[in-house]
């Protein structure tokens, strides 16, 4: 047990004096090799979307924490350093498939100047290729990970900036709310416009919502036992909801599922909805041109 063990450390070191001596050739040869690197990157059009002056300098930086990873192993600041990479170079228009592509020219760069620098000594060449290998794949594969998840992240954010630009909760006066849908009203976002809402009702003390659903072209049962819900959680909540604009095809729709109407005020258009609403409130409504006055 113990010649086990001790063969697998003389492993072990002779691995890692081999992965010293390599970073130690890297770090000689770093101006010929990154600007190897930044000229196959021109080539392969690459990194288009930045200046010559930027891509050299993104290239610098991850050819430095490229080697620097090869010589600690620490992955983890790799991610790290993938991650501040692709936070600055995605906004930029960067694709994954650049990224990736990048590396993987790195790691053949790399890998051609240890040929030239060991082509005389096979033996020597493979152990080097054999420590070198692992370590270079798992580089570019923390790379690219890290850059998919980045970029996942930014579309999921915008995504939700998108939705909360697309179902924004106006408040019309004290205590009333209007909620305009317009679009596709799918199960997600459903949910999000009704915790949207009810943060709404909880903020500005609301008494009565008006949900107005002119410009959604249909709903699904899920959607519309969805809404329902809505109806239900704001009522827990002390606020009344009207609901306005509903097409016939979206009423057909709840009829069909058979959905309990009778928990749905529903008005036919967002004037009515709101004269509806300031009733509710206890407000004295008269259209232009009749005698009175709107009272708040």
């Amino acid at each position: 047990m113990s010649d086990v063990s001790s063969a697998t450390e003389q492993i072990e070191r002779n691995r890692t004096d081999l992965l010293s001596e390599l970073v130690m050739h890297l770090r000689e040869n770093r101006t010929v090799l990154r600007e190897e690197w930044a000229r196959r990157i021109r080539a392969a059009q690459l990194l288009t979307a930045m200046t010559p002056d930027e891509m050299f300098s993104e290239a610098t930086s991850v050819y430095d924490n490229y080697v620097a990873v090869l010589e600690t192993g620490s992955v983890e600041a790799l991610q790290d350093y993938a991650r501040d990479l692709s936070e600055r170079i995605i906004p930029r228009g960067v694709e994954t498939h650049e990224v990736l592509g990048i590396v993987l020219l790195l790691r053949d760069v790399l890998a051609r100047s240890l040929f030239e620098k060991y082509q005389s000594d096979v033996t020597v060449l493979n152990r080097i290729l054999d420590a070198y290998e692992p370590a270079a794949n798992r580089i570019a594969n923390t790379v690219g990970v890290s850059f998919v998840e980045e970029r996942e992240r930014i579309i999921r954010q915008q995504q939700e900036a998108i939705r909360e630009l697309s179902t924004p909760v106006l408040q019309v006066r004290e205590q009333l709310l209007i909620l305009p849908i317009i679009g596709v009203l799918d199960s997600q976002r459903a949910r999000q416009l009704t915790e949207q809402l009810l943060r709404a009702i909880r903020v500005n003390r609301a008494k009565v919502v008006v949900i107005d659903i002119t410009g959604v072209p249909e709903i699904d049962a899920i959607v519309a036992n969805h809404l329902v819900q809505t109806v239900d959680a704001s009522g827990l909540m002390g606020a009344n909801v009207i609901i306005t604009g509903l097409s016939s095809d979206i009423a057909l729709t709840l009829v069909t599922i058979g959905l309990d109407l009778s928990k749905m005020n529903a008005v036919g258009d967002l004037q009515g909805g709101i004269e509806e609403a300031e009733r509710l409130l206890g407000y004295e409504v008269t259209r232009s041109g009749e005698p009175g006055l709107n009272h708040a």
